[in-house]
Formats: C-alpha cells, sequence, structure tokens
C-alpha cells in the first residue's frame, strides 16, 4: 500500500470523528479571539490522536499540533480556522476548515508513520480571528512560520477550484467630530457630523465610478448620533478598501482618504482615520502545490468549475493572503453540495453544518494530505515551490 493510500484510509477510518468535530464547533459559533470551545475541542481530539499539542500558542485560542521530525524533510503545516460571524454563526463554513485541517493532518501523521524511516514533519496550526482580525499575521509576526516549508488550507464556497480568487483588503475606522446643539431651536451653532458620515458613504458611491472593476470599497454607520432632536456631535464609520494586489490598494486608499477629508471638511467637521495596521495582503497560490493537489483531487473524483468561471470572481479576502507571502501556500476552494448557496449567509450556515457537504470536505481532505505526502517522498518539489515563491512576491 502506497503512503497516499495509507493517508486516506487514515481519514476514512475516522470519518465519524471529524464529521463530529466539525458538528459541533458548527453548534458553538465563537466569534474572533473567542474560540475558547473551538480551541479545546480540536486540541483535545489532536492529543487523543498523538500529536504533541501546545495550547494556547501565542494567542489564548491558537494552537499547534506536530507529528515527525525536522530535517529530513520539509516541515508540512495545514491550516485550521474556527471563528464565526456575529449574527449567522459559521456562514463562512470555518466548522468545515477545522475538519479539512484535522483530517488531513490526521492522513499525514498516518504515512508519516507507515514510512519506516523519518521523511519530515506535519504541522496542523490552529489559526484565530480570519474573519476580522488577522490572527494568522499576529503568528507571522510571532515567527511561527520560520520553521515551516509550505502551507495548505482549504475553503468553502460555491465553486470547487484549486485556488481562491481572493483580494487584499486595508481596514479603515473614521470617527467625525462636530458640535452638538439643539437641532430645532439653534441648529446654526451645531457641527452636524452625521451630514459627514452621509457625504463620506455618498463621496465613496461617487469614486466607484472611477473605480476598477475588481476593485471594492463598502462600509457601515456604526454610530450615527443620538437623539434626533441633537445635531450629532460624532459618527463612527468602518470601511474595507479591497484590491487585486497590495499596491492598488494603496492606490485605493488614497483616493478613499480623499473621500473622508473631503466630507470632514464640507461639514466643518475633524475626520480622525485610520487603517487597520492588520492588513490582508494579497493571496499568492503556488502553482507547484496547486498542480499537485488538483492531480490528487481530481484522482478521487472532485469535479472541478472551468478556470474561466473561476477567475475574477472574487469571494473576498483572507489573512491566508499574508502567509502566502511568507511560505509556498494554496487555499483551494470547494464546493458543499449545495448550489446556488454563498458565503455569509444564513443559507450557507445551514449548508456548513448539512450532511450534504461531508464528501466533498473529505475529499478535499485526503487531497491536501496526498499532497503532503508527495512534498515528503520528493523534497525538491519544496525547493521548486519557495523558489517560485520569491518571484510571485516580486511581481504581487
Amino acid at each position: 500500500m502506497s503512503l497516499k493510500e495509507v493517508a486516506c484510509r487514515e481519514i476514512d477510518a475516522n470519518a465519524a470523528d471529524l464529521n463530529t468535530l466539525s458538528q459541533e464547533i458548527w453548534k458553538h459559533p465563537e466569534l474572533a479571539y473567542e474560540e475558547t470551545f473551538a480551541h479545546d475541542y480540536i486540541t483535545g481530539y489532536l492529543e487523543k490522536c498523538g500529536f504533541d499539542v501546545q495550547r494556547r500558542y501565542n494567542l489564548p485560542t491558537a494552537f499547534r499540533a506536530e507529528y515527525g521530525e525536522s530535517g529530513p524533510g520539509p516541515n508540512v503545516a495545514v491550516i485550521c480556522e474556527y471563528d464565526a460571524l456575529p449574527g449567522i454563526g459559521h456562514a463562512c463554513g470555518h466548522n468545515l476548515i477545522a475538519e479539512v485541517g484535522v483530517a488531513a493532518g490526521l492522513g499525514i501523521k498516518a504515512a508519516l508513520q507507515a514510512a519506516g524511516k523519518p521523511i519530515g514533519k506535519v504541522t496542523v496550526l490552529g489559526t484565530p480571528a480570519e474573519e476580522s482580525m488577522g490572527g494568522k499575521i499576529d503568528l507571522i509576526n510571532a515567527g511561527v512560520f520560520k520553521d515551516i516549508d509550505v502551507a495548505m488550507m482549504a475553503h468553502p464556497t460555491p465553486e470547487t477550484a484549486e485556488y481562491m480568487p481572493a483580494l487584499a483588503r486595508q481596514k479603515c475606522f473614521i470617527k467625525f467630530h462636530g458640535k452638538a446643539s439643539h437641532a430645532a431651536g439653534f441648529p446654526w451653532n451645531g457641527i452636524n457630523a452625521l451630514d459627514a458620515a452621509v457625504l463620506c458613504y455618498q463621496n465613496v458611491s461617487c469614486l466607484r465610478q472611477q473605480m476598477k472593476p475588481d476593485w471594492r470599497v463598502h462600509g457601515v454607520i456604526h454610530n450615527g448620533g443620538v437623539k434626533p432632536n441633537i445635531i450629532p456631535e460624532l459618527t463612527e464609520m468602518e470601511f474595507n478598501c479591497r484590491a487585486p494586489t497590495d499596491n492598488e490598494v494603496k492606490e485605493l486608499t488614497k483616493k478613499f482618504s480623499a473621500c473622508v477629508e473631503a466630507a470632514a471638511t464640507a461639514t466643518g467637521c475633524k475626520a480622525d482615520y485610520y487603517f487597520h495596521p492588520k492588513a490582508y495582503e494579497s493571496l499568492i497560490t503556488n502553482q507547484i502545490l496547486a498542480t499537485s493537489y488538483k492531480e490528487h483531487a481530481m484522482s478521487l473524483g472532485l469535479e472541478f468549475s472551468p478556470t474561466e468561471r473561476v477567475r475574477g470572481k472574487y469571494v473576498g479576502s483572507t489573512d491566508m493572503g499574508n502567509v502566502s507571502h511568507v511560505v509556498p501556500s494554496i487555499h483551494p476552494m470547494f464546493f458543499v453540495g449545495r448550489k446556488n448557496c454563498i458565503n455569509h449567509t444564513t443559507e450557507f450556515t445551514e449548508a456548513a453544518g448539512s450532511s450534504d457537504a461531508q464528501p466533498y470536505t473529505l475529499k478535499v481532505s485526503k487531497a491536501l494530505a496526498m499532497t503532503g505526502v508527495e512534498l515528503l517522498l520528493q523534497p525538491s518539489l519544496t525547493q521548486e515551490a519557495k523558489r517560485d515563491l520569491l518571484a510571485d512576491v516580486q511581481s504581487s
């Protein structure tokens, strides 16, 4: 029996437990940096399966689980996400991402055990707060990826593809400061911060006419004032600026900043705004890894969407983009078993917890595990992937 077959059989042998893991996380949705249930459940299971687990690894809800020996071969990392969205739970299917990461880790571990000699190492990384605060960026800054050679994960979406067309993202927080006054008796004494917020929103809407088709700016007003008979003295907004490359995001944020400042000038308000220091970088798909993954996935019967249908169909942003600038990475997408079901909706929450998703989730797990085993058996592939990464980063 080949080591790839060993990996697949191990995943099949643990299919029931893996489904339970996914279901438990789905039933207990937790927000960014609050994923204590998911952290404890996953780490407990990995310990039971024989991994050397470090709980609360640099972050309260991050973890690192390892098996194998460094040196003789690459250290292959598979990544878990498990944070949910406010109000609608696992509407991005992070419970399935966690299942895929654990399953692929189990498969690679079984192959390492069956190899009969040291051929490398597998690391399962638990990364919190992908939906909002970029837990992977915290881990990069802590040096977590310095001894990792490649990183892999997979994301449930409406499509199956060997790559994910994700945008770089810069988050901006804004406060407009005005002056309160009685809105009926002495409105001339006030400076209306809500007018500034509304103008800012409209300025962005006008900017869209001159934005490139694959640029995105979208935002909300968190605080629009207190009472209608009080001129609002403070309003608060939050925006995301997104584009396919990091340089384009920089260009877009300059244009966006002008929208903010113009709104303040027109209303006489003061604008305090800042861009979040943890920007999400563009996602670089390593072609060496992606080709291997797709071949293995197709051998398992997964059907891939046509490239022309997926290309340019941006599905958001991810802090896995930051990881992909540090180590060779893949972030494929996989179908969840229900047509016309898109992420960040209640329908996707239901799909992520449905049995319909399990056949696809297990096949993707096997394909990632087989890719990892191939890297362990052919260390030269990892070196090729690293050389490609240097060129990709320079052109990103």
